[in-house]
């Protein structure tokens, strides 16, 4: 009965936001009573376990995601991620181009959320498409792999934090792990697969092909595009290393430690760009204080998303379902590893949001961890994986690639989609076989 309260409610949450259009942090909270209600939950016990699984959520990821919108802003307004495409595409030259663009998605990709990286890299792409006369799939698609991967399995994106914080992961592991399956996965499906669709012609509205861009003594230098825009993922990673290989009483340990505490590392970021990308090029701190204080607006919604799924996630813990679960699953011959993961491609294809079937998908396999011993930082990744799986009409990146590109829906379904369900195949395989070192 239990599963069948949960399924049922996974569908009245797809119904909500599919079908009636209902706000998804609305759903959720709808959806949490439904499940407590027929959990025979106190009424009172309903609501106080959805503040609790708000508040546990947010409380470690406003910070990171807050600051981490700020840093993208920064990254943006300067002209850093212009930089750093256009120094790139430059460099690679022309028969290196796939490989020019998948490299600067995934820099401009990680501080920054997917919509705003896509919408400033686009304009760029179009105009290299434009000026060497390469069909612009071929061009476009690496780069929103690469955009895609970030999103989907690196921190400090939202759901991928989210879900590494559910399961009690390592950000900087999770992170580590996630660049090791990311690489095999952006190349197969971005340059590789770009190579087998150069027929699709692309013709995008006139619009997109005039961004504003900015003259070269605008933008920041390429090595301080590149040291800001990664900064945090130098600070977690290294912090990492530092935790796994130094001895303990290495002298610089806990600083290096507290230093790479994702907070931290967004923190220091954001004021190390502050100054690199503003101070030092002649703002104002009262003009860059109002471009960070408009970022944090953009995040909102992400923010109610995933505190409308933490409190799902909660329900089913104290409303025993998850235990529930977890027995049924524990002695399954199959996979966690790939149950998470199909579980998430599940609600990927019912919801269409990467972000809501990554969240969802964790509150339902959290007992997993605990039943099977699985690594939680590769159960994340196995989830983002899912997550990204065959995007349709109900996803609005979908839309997005589709309208930018000018393409119909068929097209739109044997490119885009085609794209984002072998990053998610092939982010499933780098899970299994990092699983079988780890």
């Amino acid at each position: 009965m239990p599963l069948l309260i949960v399924i049922i409610g996974i569908l009245l949450l797809f119904l909500l936001i599919a079908k009636f259009k209902l706000n998804a942090f609305i759903s959720f909270i709808i959806v949490c009573i439904f499940v407590g209600v027929f959990q025979n939950m106190e009424l009172e016990g309903i609501i106080k376990s959805i503040q609790t699984g708000i508040g546990s959520t947010l409380g470690f990821l406003v910070m990171i995601l807050g600051l981490g919108a700020m840093l993208g802003k920064l990254v943006a307004d300067s002209g850093a991620a212009q930089r750093i495409t256009s120094r790139l595409v430059s460099s690679f030259g022309l028969k290196y181009i796939q490989w020019a663009v998948v490299l600067a998605g995934f820099i401009v990709g990680i501080p920054m959320f997917y919509s705003v990286g896509f919408v400033i890299l686009i304009p760029l792409v179009f105009t290299v498409a434009a000026s060497t006369g390469l069909p612009l799939i071929y061009v476009g698609l690496p780069m929103l792999a690469s955009l895609s991967v970030t999103h989907g399995f690196l921190p400090p994106h939202p759901a991928p934090t989210a879900i590494a914080s559910m399961f009690k992961a390592d950000i900087g592991k999770t992170l580590l792990y996630g660049i090791l399956i990311a690489i095999p996965a952006i190349i197969v499906a971005g340059p590789l697969f770009a190579r087998t669709i150069k027929n699709v012609k692309a013709t995008p509205l006139k619009e997109f092909y005039n961004p504003i861009v900015l003259e070269d003594n605008e933008m920041p230098s390429m090595s301080i595009s590149v040291f800001s825009a990664l900064l945090p993922v130098i600070l977690i990673i290294l912090s990492t290393l530092v935790t796994s290989f130094f001895p303990k009483d290495f002298m610089f340990k806990e600083t290096i430690v507290f230093m790479g505490n994702p907070v931290v590392a967004m923190l220091i970021s954001v004021l190390v760009a502050i100054y690199t990308l503003g101070l030092s090029r002649g703002k104002k701190m009262t003009e860059l204080m109002t471009s960070v204080s408009s970022s944090v607006a953009s995040i909102t919604m992400v923010l109610f998303i995933i505190a409308g799924a933490g409190a799902l996630k909660q329900i089913l813990i104290d409303s025993g379902v998850s235990n529930y679960i977890g027995d049924l699953l524990k002695d399954s011959s199959m996979s966690p590893l790939i149950l998470a993961w199909l579980i998430a491609t599940i609600i990927r294809v019912c919801v269409g949001s990467a972000t809501v079937a990554g969240l969802t998908a964790a509150g339902i396999a959290l007992p997993l961890v605990s039943s099977t011993g699985v690594s939680g930082e590769l159960m994340v990744l196995a989830i983002g994986s899912g997550s990204l799986m065959l995007s349709h009409v109900n996803d609005g990146g979908f839309w997005m690639f589709k309208e930018y590109f000018n393409l119909s829906v068929k097209e739109t379904l044997s490119t885009w989609t085609v794209m984002e369900t072998t990053v998610g195949v092939m982010g499933l395989i780098g899970v299994l076989i990092l699983n079988t070192f780890i």
